[in-house]
């Protein structure tokens, strides 16, 4: 005689199978232990993946003991407090020791469950299996290493490049990024012939840091010395500058000097485009700033404005200083002070080649660690 089952009794069959299954073999390691960790629980998935048995586990090893010897450390001082002062503690990396010694990557979370009377009494913990993730981990960062390779040459074919020498002049840089993983920010300096007797000067300075920055700083640099290569007059070059960021959308407000230097006649021709001065150390007089020929920062909104230009003529022996503000300011201390700070320096290290006073310099008034960029470019006539 048959007798048929309900349909409700089947489904009900089925779920209670189901949820012992689902604990023995689910796709995560399931375990429980008592307040001193003590493990009362495991599922068969926790089994595999150690290579343990539960009846060499159940009742005779604490969850800490199967801990590496850095995770069972961080269990006693961090993990166990926090779950019995927070109730649970999610996504902590540790590694499981398995039964042969290999240590399995894992990500673990613990839930305190308590009592009807509210005591705490079980530790219920998921383990899941980070093998795969530490893998991709390993190749993200492998990864990101090669593209900070590839940035960091990009960054310092930017900036590196044979300096004009010949007789009659010294010349000397000092760059230094404020971001840790760039060579190169939104400074940038650049120096090259125009003739043979005539030297370009640069100093620029992009508002905003990291490798948008510098990425813009390097289309800026190309578009100063293409236009210087057509012979415009600094405050020429310096309206052309304008019209390029305008027309390219790239780099408002930057603020820039461009000096051109006739090593034959000694004369200095510059504007400056909102940039701080240049500093000139003669050798008859103290160190000073130079306030001509300046004017406001590239593509402002002014138009059509002629920006000013200045020349000066200079005798042997005199050093000329471009720079950026990442050299000059500091925070809590005022601008005035860190320019007169400055003009000290330059007088401690006057006489001396810009090869040594340059970064002498540079680690005086800005050493690390730094909140900008520090540019500094030095020509002394000898």
């Amino acid at each position: 005689m048959s007798v048929e089952r309900s349909p409700a009794s089947v489904t009900t069959d089925l779920s209670e199978a189901t949820a012992e299954e689902l604990f023995e073999d689910a796709p995560c390691a399931y375990l429980a232990t008592d307040l001193d960790g003590l493990l009362i629980r495991v599922n068969r998935t926790f089994e595999n993946w150690t290579g343990y048995r539960r009846e060499d586990l159940i009742g005779k090893r604490r969850f800490s003991e199967l801990l590496g010897g850095g995770g069972r450390i961080y269990h006693e001082t961090h993990y166990a407090p926090l779950l019995m002062m927070q109730g649970s503690v999610r996504e902590i990396a540790l590694e499981i020791r398995r039964a042969d010694g290999s240590l399995l990557p894992a990500l673990v979370n613990s839930v305190l469950r308590h009592d009807s009377s509210g005591q705490p009494r079980v530790i219920r913990t998921t383990i899941f299996d980070a093998t795969d993730r530490r893998r991709y981990e390993r190749e993200l960062l492998a990864a990101r290493e090669r593209e900070h390779e590839i940035a960091h040459r990009l960054q310092r074919s930017m900036l590196t490049g044979a300096l004009p020498s010949g007789e009659g002049f010294e010349l000397a840089v000092y760059y230094e990024s404020a971001e840790e993983m760039l060579e190169a920010g939104g400074d940038w300096y650049d120096a090259f012939w125009l003739s043979e007797r005539t030297v370009a000067l640069v100093c620029g300075d992009i508002v905003g840091r990291g490798l948008e920055a510098a990425a813009t700083m390097g289309q800026l640099r190309s578009a100063v010395r293409a236009l210087a290569s057509t012979g415009l007059e600094p405050a020429a070059l310096l309206n052309a500058m304008d019209g390029y960021c305008r027309r390219h959308r790239i780099g408002a407000t930057t603020t820039l000097i461009y000096a051109v230097l006739d090593l034959d006649e000694r004369r200095l021709s510059f504007a400056c485009a909102g940039h701080p001065p240049l500093a000139l150390v003669a050798p008859d007089r103290d160190p000073r700033f130079v306030w001509d020929g300046r004017s406001w920062p590239l593509d402002v909104g002014f138009g059509e404005r002629e920006r000013a230009q200045a020349t000066w003529s200079l005798p042997a022996g005199s050093t000329v200083l471009l720079y950026t503000d990442g050299l000059v300011e500091r925070r809590r201390e005022t601008l005035e002070d860190r320019m007169g700070l400055l003009l000290e320096q330059l007088a401690a290290h006057r006489g001396e080649p810009v090869s040594r006073s340059v970064p002498a310099m540079a680690a005086a008034l800005a050493p690390p660690p730094r909140d900008d960029d520090v540019c500094v470019l030095g020509l002394t006539l000898r």
